[in-house]
């Protein structure tokens, strides 16, 4: 089981995966929506958004800062590789 946090002050709990590649695609349909809103000209905070990814016992796994960039079409956050990490 793995747990998406959006660091902050405080710390937010958004969602929960029962894979990493499952928390990986939760956290890019996440900062696909950041920048949807971004896009909408919706407020956002001046650094942007960090999120972690954690482990069942609450260990940091990974951790992404993300800023929108709403004069480009989005682009994934996550790198192929990651994807496929556990393939022979």
């Amino acid at each position: 089981m793995f747990e998406i946090w959006e660091s902050g002050e405080p710390a937010r709990f958004v969602s929960d995966a029962e894979t990493l590649k499952g928390a990986l695609d939760k956290v890019d349909t996440i900062c696909r929506l950041r920048h949807d809103q971004a896009a909408a000209d919706l407020e956002q905070p001046q650094d942007g958004y960090r999120f972690e990814i954690r482990d069942e016992d609450g260990a940091s796994l990974a951790m992404l800062a993300y800023r929108p960039d709403p004069s480009r079409p989005y682009q994934s956050v996550i790198v192929q590789e990651l994807l496929e990490q556990d393939k022979p």
